[in-house]
């Protein structure tokens, strides 16, 4: 889905890590509001907000897109300028050039470091400033023959739903916006946060599928049944042995049914979703203080540590002894324990 990133949240000196959202003429509301779904409000579910988190904007008065309603009252584009993370405007209207001091914003905001995100559309006003070159990036497959033909140096990826390039973040369309936030979460704040975040806005923590799920195809006749219970029976016992036949048999369908349905619903495999399933539980179990990379696995359905140890790299970037020490209790009792 995403290349691993080895840029860390970097937050501000004395404070939380600083996001701003740029907003600009017809800008799309759905995508400002998963920004500030994921990173700008109060989190009920932990006690406290995860980010210090603005809007601005070049005019004091923004028309969003066609006209739904006009933004007023952020920050000034001067904002930008303190941001750890910047999340830069898309719009519908890809072939509309940004506004120059949306594009100086930006490339100034990658020369001192920052990161910088794109939802949706939000990687033709990074290719338009010139940050993309030579990196690899994704964008809403209706307009990759348009992105590929304007910014050739860019290297898209289309069918995956985001992509991390290391300073540079962007995500394929408007759902993927929660995708790529939580992804972020997720590396800022460990996964036992990022789920937490996650279940609060009912939507899966890790989608492993790409946009082959979303390109044009027809709607099945009758619908599918939800595959909510057998998720849910499946998550409760990840340490067991469990098999594909065995995930079949509990939704009563056949192994090729239960295949289909995964790819429909959440665009993976069931046993690509097990794992990742199995993974996140390993994780939260590291965050809470295991210490035992052998005990971690067996109790996350993973086998062996050196599976975990494997997995985690590929899956994370980041050695489980990496992962307690970004993520793990405060406490350094017992760490290191176990590890290999």
């Amino acid at each position: 889905m995403a290349q691993r990133s080895s840029h860390a949240a970097r937050p501000a000196a004395g404070g939380p890590h600083r996001v701003v959202v740029i907003v600009d003429e017809n800008s799309n509301p759905f995508e400002l509001g998963c920004a500030t779904e994921v990173f700008g409000l109060r989190r009920p579910e932990i006690g406290r907000a995860l980010y210090d988190f603005r809007l601005c904007s070049p005019t004091p008065r923004t028309r969003m897109r066609d006209g739904f309603f006009t933004l007023t009252g952020v920050a000034p584009l001067e904002a930008t300028e303190e941001a750890d993370t910047v999340i830069v405007p898309n719009r519908p209207d890809v072939a509309v050039p940004r506004r120059p001091a949306v594009l100086d914003a930006v490339r100034r905001a990658h020369a001192r470091g920052a990161r910088l995100v794109g939802f949706c559309s939000g990687a033709f006003t990074l290719a338009e400033a010139g940050v993309l070159d030579g990196r690899r990036a994704t964008a809403h497959w209706q307009w990759a023959d348009e992105f590929r033909a304007r910014f050739p140096a860019v290297r898209l990826a289309e069918d995956v739903l985001f992509v991390d390039d290391g300073q540079i973040l962007t995500a394929a369309g408007s759902a993927a916006a929660l995708d790529l936030g939580l992804y972020i979460v997720r590396r800022d704040h460990g996964a036992e946060i990022a789920n937490a975040v996650s279940r609060r806005l009912v939507f899966a923590a890790n989608r492993d599928g790409g946009q082959r799920q979303f390109i044009e195809r027809p709607v099945p006749d009758p619908p599918d049944e939800s595959l909510g219970p057998v998720l849910a029976w499946a998550q409760e016992r990840l340490g067991e042995p469990l098999t594909v036949p065995e995930l079949a048999a509990r939704a009563a369908v056949s192994p090729a049914t239960l295949h289909r349905r995964f790819r429909a619903e959440l665009g993976t495999t069931p046993l690509a979703w097990l794992t990742g399933e199995r993974l996140a539980l390993a994780c939260r179990l590291i965050e809470r203080g295991e210490s035992r990379l052998e005990v971690v696995a067996r109790r996350a359905g993973l086998g062996t540590a050196a599976h975990l140890r494997a997995l985690m790299r590929r899956r994370t970037g980041l050695t489980p002894s990496a992962y307690r020490q970004r993520f793990g209790p405060v406490t350094g009792a017992g760490a290191g324990a176990g590890e290999g």
